[in-house]
């Protein structure tokens, strides 16, 4: 190992700062190093989109060949845009701390608009040269139309800031480690559990020739072994997909624990066939991360197309019938309830009101109630969408598919107010039960539900229940078939599948369209 190191960097402001912090690090334990600036492919043709650009390694290549001619000693890469595959001769000795992996949609101010998703305006023109980021925007507003769009960070923003566009996506992570000031922007920051990251995205990549094996050794005090196993999983899939930044992909996995202390992993993949597709959305759930990669792979290539019918409307929101036809499953969509709207007499004054379901949203604001300013809260993201459709902005949503536990979550966010529930008539009031404090609470019918008797439910493999009383409505003439598969949308539909002898159903990981994707993608 020769003294200084040299690092090899690509010359934009993000590369060069990551290289710079790697530089301080390695100060910090006693090494000297240098910095050599090194242009790339990537760098140099910028008129057009990475699925027009040849091979992979865009932004690597270069500096690749720079190390095995030994012209530099260490390559500082963003993990993402490195090959899953090393040129012989190198190996990623190490990688970083991860930051936040989240992308970030900014957006000019006079193209906000809070009834939308993301706060976007209809018809927007968003900029991105990504194919994954490209098929989960459109998959989520289809009214928008994407532009491409290349450069740095900064420029990029520039570019926004010159009205080429009405907002951009860029990695969260990018921004955060340059410090640029968004105050001029609306900047909403998207779930990384919904719209799925680039595998590694937000962690860096120390490259070096197998040879040197002391710089190896002295490496170590930069690795974070927890973010490689996890990382480890995502790059493995795109591997096995032979892919790269032109590949319309997102895998997400990160660790976490139960109650009672057990450890596990978790990981959100989006995957589609092409950038103007609507992805496949897939969970997954393990205690180790050895087979991770190869279970999202199975689901990816081998779910096979098959007939499914839900318990609701078709709407025009409708992510989950839309993601299922286009990846070729058939879907058939009708509840098996009517609703009914119950007119408000009174609406107290409180702190929070607080919805369980979309319908709720729907006969509370339809009545054009006065509230005051209370604060909002919800169950999931699609009541939040309502909620936002509606021009109210949720300030507590509950992700959890168990409504005792979001209760907890929401009471204990509550505090000492007060919270008025707007919710059907004969409701099972999960959330209310959370409460100590049975005063807090104030309870309003809006709507009720009544069985129809006149829906024909067709012969299909798979039933997807969204609420108890499709459940109840169902088995008045209906019973579940051998061979059929079940999902069913949270514990209260899940416990009524069971009252009707369903011992076994799918339970969506998350209160949305998504959620119910990715528990039929993953029967």
């Amino acid at each position: 190992m020769q003294s200084p190191i040299i690092i090899g960097s690509r010359g934009s402001e993000l590369a060069l700062w990551q290289a710079n912090h790697v530089q301080a690090q390695l100060k910090k334990a006693g090494l000297e190093s240098t910095i050599k600036i090194i242009k790339t492919q990537g760098d140099k043709i910028q008129d057009l989109s990475f699925d027009k650009l040849e091979g992979k390694g865009f932004f690597t290549k270069e500096i690749e060949e720079a190390l095995l001619n030994k012209e530099i000693d260490l390559a500082v890469h963003s993990h993402k845009d490195l090959p899953t595959t090393s040129p012989e001769g190198l190996i990623v000795a190490a990688v970083s701390e991860r930051e936040d992996p989240s992308e970030l949609l900014l957006i000019r101010e006079e193209a906000v608009d809070a009834a939308h998703k993301f706060a976007l305006k209809q018809g927007a023109i968003v900029g991105t040269s990504s194919a994954r980021r490209k098929s989960q925007m459109l998959a989520f507003r289809e009214d928008v139309e994407i532009r491409e769009l290349r450069g740095n960070v900064p420029t990029r923003i520039q570019k926004l800031r010159d009205k080429q566009y009405d907002a951009i996506l860029l990695a969260a992570a990018g921004v955060e480690r340059l410090q640029i000031d968004l105050g001029e922007f609306h900047v909403t920051k998207l779930d990384p559990r919904e719209f799925v990251p680039a595998p590694a995205q937000g962690v860096l990549a120390f490259q070096i020739r197998a040879s040197d094996t002391e710089l190896q050794a002295k490496l170590q005090i930069l690795h974070h072994p927890d973010v490689a196993q996890a990382i480890a999983v995502e790059r493995k899939v795109l591997n096995m997909l032979d892919g790269g930044c032109q590949l319309p992909l997102g895998v997400y996995c990160i660790s976490d624990e139960d109650e009672e202390g057990h450890s596990f992993f978790r990981s959100w993949t989006s995957f589609a066939q092409a950038w103007n597709r609507i992805p496949k959305w897939l969970y997954h759930q393990h205690e180790e991360t050895g087979a991770m990669a190869t279970h999202i792979l199975a689901k990816i290539n081998h779910t096979n197309p098959r007939s499914v019918f839900i318990t609701r409307n078709p709407n025009r929101f409708d992510l989950f019938s839309k993601s299922l036809r286009d990846n070729g499953f058939t879907v058939h969509s009708k509840a098996l309830i009517d609703i009914r709207t119950i007119t408000l007499k009174f609406v107290p004054k409180t702190d929070w009101v607080f919805f369980t379901s979309k319908n709720a949203v729907k006969h509370f604001f339809s009545q054009n109630p006065a509230l005051g300013n209370p604060k909002f809260g919800c169950v999931g993201k699609s009541t939040a969408e309502a909620l936002r459709r509606a021009g109210k902005k949720p300030d507590f949503i509950g992700y959890s598919t168990d409504t005792r536990m979001t209760g907890k979550q929401f009471a204990a966010t509550v505090g000492s107010g007060t919270v008025l529930f707007p919710q059907a008539k004969e409701s099972m009031r999960s959330i209310q039960q959370q409460f100590s404090n049975s005063s807090q609470v104030i309870d309003v019918s809006v709507y009720e539900t009544i069985r129809t008797n006149d829906v024909l439910v067709p012969e299909v493999d798979i039933l997807v229940f969204t609420s108890p009383s499709n459940v109840e409505a169902f088995f008045e003439k209906n019973k579940v078939k051998t061979g059929q598969k079940i999902v069913g949308m949270g514990d209260a539909t899940a416990n009524a599948l069971r009252q009707f002898g369903v011992k076994h159903c799918a339970m969506p990981a998350t209160f949305d369209d998504i959620g119910l994707a990715q528990a039929v993608y993953g029967l």
